[in-house]
């Protein structure tokens, strides 16, 4: 809901339902649950930022303090942008970009962990994931957002300021140096999901147990459940009702995760599959969005910063983990890595799901990993 919707209307949660049945053409969206009680009063809050819109859902019955501590969480999301974009000269990561290579900088805390837990993941995934490829990114056009056939000489050039080996991290000063001039960091692969697990703390912090928070089409993240379906108490052999049309109190059931839609990767209008999350994070990338055609050939925005050329070996991948932070940049890296890397990773890291979407004929065909029946199921 934008700021100027009306309290009436987020209070009881219309907006939230609207919101809901017109997301159909997000990469991962919360589903609504026919089977959820009557009384439960989703309540929805979005602002835009980070070139995308940000959403907070909660039961404003169970948590009366929840809408103001969802306007404080998208007040968080827009100080963190302001901290992470490149897209600002004023962002810490602008200034980091500008200084790092002729002095070590000194990063906000939470800041410099987040820098600490890429370079992890640059590790394990081999190099697939990097937050180093700024200058990929450029080159290709994808800055801003316009995309442009580079030179191979422009693809040497740039690789070579590429590597997360060529960022050095001082955990004693908590402070950033570049060893090659031209190093340039992009967090559009981790920035979205840090920014959800913020959120989720700064709810926590505020008594909220069970919400869902997504950022745009790609990064989702779910704590708690959705709500508790009542139904009525089957009655007792022997025992008459008071009358014929005598209501049965309800009786608790098991209490409803919240489900996740993902669509289509080539007919966005269609839904592809569905997940169900409790205290996990989904992520989702793929080039639906973003591309262009060159002689014929079609090239997507996800750049494998090993090679410096788009990533063409999935349509799409999905990935449910324990954060945000790591759902989003693993499947960055998987889209990367394709079918064979994403399985060797989740063979190691078992607390890792996927579900990766490759092209078959005309149609695509699902691949799930470490991701079992209850938790998922194609549409």
């Amino acid at each position: 809901m934008s700021r100027d919707s009306s309290r009436r209307e987020f209070l009881t949660g219309r907006s939230a339902a609207k919101a809901l049945a017109d997301a159909h053409d997000a990469l991962a969206v919360p589903l609504p649950s026919p089977r959820a009680a009557a009384d439960t009063w989703l309540t929805q809050i979005s602002r835009e930022a980070m070139a995308c819109e940000f959403e907070v859902l909660l039961d404003a019955k169970k948590y009366p303090g929840g809408p103001d501590a969802a306007v404080e969480t998208l007040d968080l999301v827009e100080s963190l942008e302001a901290q992470l974009t490149v897209y600002r000269d004023t962002s810490e990561v602008s200034r980091l970009n500008q200084r790092a290579f002729a002095e070590p900088v000194v990063l906000e805390q939470r800041l410099f962990e987040l820098f600490m837990q890429a370079k992890e993941l640059w590790k394990a995934t081999e190099g697939a994931l990097d937050i180093t490829s700024g200058a990929l990114t450029k080159i290709w056009g994808f800055y801003r957002r316009q995309g442009r056939m580079p030179s191979d000489a422009e693809v040497a050039e740039a690789l070579a300021n590429v590597g997360s080996q060529h960022l050095e991290l001082d955990t004693s000063r908590n402070s950033v140096r570049f060893l090659v001039p031209g190093l340039e960091i992009n967090l559009g692969a981790i920035g979205k999901g840090h920014t959800l697990d913020r959120c989720a703390e700064l709810l926590f912090s505020r008594g909220i147990q069970d919400f869902i928070i997504h950022g745009g089409n790609s990064s989702v993240l779910a704590r708690g459940v959705r709500g508790q379906e009542s139904r009525v108490r089957d009655q007792e052999p022997g025992i008459e009702a008071d009358s014929p049309s005598s209501p049965q109190p309800p009786v608790p059931s098991p209490r409803l995760p919240w489900s996740i839609g993902l669509r289509h990767p080539l007919r966005p209008e269609q839904r592809l599959a569905e997940f169900i999350l409790h205290d996990q994070a989904l992520g989702t990338s793929g080039s639906g969005s973003q591309f262009f055609h060159h002689q014929g050939k079609r090239y997507g925005h996800i750049i494998d910063p090993r090679t410096g050329w788009p990533a063409e070996q999935v349509l799409s991948a999905t990935v449910i983990a324990p954060t945000a932070a790591e759902s989003d940049a693993l499947s960055t890296a998987f889209y990367v890595l394709g079918l064979e890397g994403a399985k060797s990773y989740c063979e190691e890291h078992t607390e890792i799901s996927a579900l990766l979407v490759t092209q078959k004929g005309a149609g695509v065909k699902l691949h799930p990993v470490n991701l079992s029946d209850e938790k998922w199921r194609a549409v």
